[in-house]
């Protein structure tokens, strides 16, 4: 029997190493297929949706575009479609995230049906964007498209223990909160839950915390935050405005579990932090950004870091407004500068302008010139006077009767009698004839009587003309008493 054993132990020890061989080819092929299915299970999941919302002009479709790396410039309307490009590069694998972009008028809400079902609903991510060159506009746009959303999520008529379940879900998730820790190089993109996390305290919420459960993460993202140096110097906004600004949102976003985000695509502020806070809460990848509230501009608050008492350090720098103010009292609206626009005066061709005032002035009767010794109804062709008429004609063309005016009863007898004289010297002075006491000064009174006489004229000079021939008269005798030679002193 001993050798037949001997026999056998070799062949047994053969059948028993064919037999390991094969079990360890086997294992091989288990490990390599379920490696394969782990892979193929582990791929970054497809039909996921960012629901985003804003006002018109609030740069939503802008900030988007950026995030997908491209330069949109063209407005849409009705409901918009991106998508971004999502790449996991410890699995090697790349997936597109859609992104559905609502206009920003609410009579277009009813296409939310084409962009989110009651199927999709638990993929989706909420974005509100807010305007924060107009601060005035921010909170009613939130609670306009918040409500927005509500109304369509309601309308899905999802299952109460599906919603139900949703909603425990991003109660966890913010409770879970944890401030994350700087990540290695060569760590993996991916977070990987470990036993401290499930260790982790659970605090309750507030009681102004996830109000509005919606069943799927909320992100509210302050879009233009680089125009709060034009804020400080056109509506002179001093830092209470942004405080009392981010108090009321932050305690919206406790409202609805959301995170807040400040960004500029002018100055490119906080853009990749979005892209890849929206990654992680898409598609579970690590983040390591902690929260900033310091810088005015560029505040960054994730979900479920904030609370009631860290809002409330706001709240200590407040001199002029209460928290509790309504926002609209405080940030309010600035009054509308009407434009006035003149009206524009077209100036008129030069030549055009210059014809037409020579067409006025040929249309103008002609007046001809007079010479000095012209009468006014005597043509200049027409021969001269005699000079024996001489004087009457000087006195006819200039006398001072149509020279001077008639005094003003109103005045004192002095005053006129003073008017009259500077009148009539005046008229002496623009006469071209001899002395006043000259031979034909002599005949002025006789002239003047001898037209009254032809022209029907009463007989009796008006007070003018009577004044006139007294001083005449005054003129001549002095000049006959100047020329008495004085007595000589045989004489005396």
């Amino acid at each position: 029997m001993a050798p037949v054993l001997e026999k056998q132990l070799p062949g047994a020890a053969g059948a028993g190493d064919n037999n390991n061989e094969e079990e360890e080819g086997q294992n091989l092929w288990t490990s390599i297929l379920s490696e394969v299915s782990t892979r193929s299970s582990s791929k970054l999941p497809s039909g996921k949706n960012i629901l985003v919302f804003g006002e018109d002009g609030s740069g939503k479709t802008t900030l988007m575009a950026r995030l997908q790396g491209a330069e949109h410039n063209k407005k849409g309307r009705g409901l918009e479609y991106l998508y971004l490009s999502v790449h996991d590069e410890d699995r090697d694998d790349l997936t597109r995230c859609n992104v559905w972009i609502l206009d920003g008028d609410v009579y277009h809400k009813g296409l939310l049906k084409f962009a989110v079902s009651a199927k999709s609903l638990p993929d989706c991510l909420a974005v509100f964007v807010a305007d924060m060159s107009r601060p005035w506009t921010v909170m009613e746009s939130l609670q306009k498209w918040a409500s927005v959303l509500r109304d369509h999520v309601d309308k899905l008529k999802i299952p109460p223990e599906d919603l139900r379940e949703m909603e425990q879900k991003m109660v966890k998730a913010f409770q879970e909160y944890t401030e994350p820790e700087d990540a290695t190089p060569s760590s993996p993109q991916r977070r990987v839950p470990t036993a401290v996390e499930d260790e982790a305290v659970v605090l309750p919420l507030g009681d102004n915390t996830l109000t509005y459960n919606l069943g799927i993460p909320v992100l509210i993202v302050c879009t233009k935050c680089d125009s709060v140096s034009a804020l400080e110097k056109e509506h002179d906004y001093r830092e209470e405005h942004f405080d009392f600004i981010q108090s009321h949102i932050r305690r919206f976003c406790l409202q609805y579990g959301a995170g807040l985000i400040y960004t500029s695509v002018k100055e490119e502020k906080n853009l990749d932090l979005l892209y890849k806070y929206i990654v992680h809460k898409m598609y579970d990848f690590q983040f390591t950004a902690p929260a900033v509230v310091v810088e005015k501009d560029s505040v960054f608050i994730p979900s479920g870091w904030d609370n009631e008492k860290k809002i409330g350090i706001l709240h200590e720098n407040f001199t002029t407004v209460r928290p509790e103010d309504p926002f609209e009292d405080f940030i309010t609206k600035p009054p509308v500068r009407k434009l006035v626009h003149d009206k524009e005066i077209n100036a008129e061709d030069e030549q055009v302008f210059l014809m037409k005032q020579q067409s006025l002035l040929l249309k103008q009767p002609a007046t001809p010139t007079r010479g000095p010794t012209e009468s006014p109804g005597r043509p200049a062709s027409a021969s001269p006077r005699p000079a024996g008429r001489a004087g009457q004609t000087n006195i006819t063309s200039g006398s001072p009767m149509a020279a001077v005016k008639k005094p003003d009863p109103n005045l004192k007898a002095g005053a006129a009698n003073e008017g009259v004289l500077a009148n009539f010297f005046n008229s002496l002075l623009s006469k071209k004839t001899g002395a006043p006491g000259s031979p034909g000064s002599g005949a002025v009174g006789a002239g003047v009587q001898g037209s009254a006489k032809k022209t029907g004229q009463k007989p009796g000079l008006t007070d003018v003309q009577a004044e006139l021939d007294r001083m005449t008269r005054k003129q001549d005798s002095m000049v006959s008493a100047n020329n008495i030679p004085p007595p000589t002193e045989n004489e005396a």
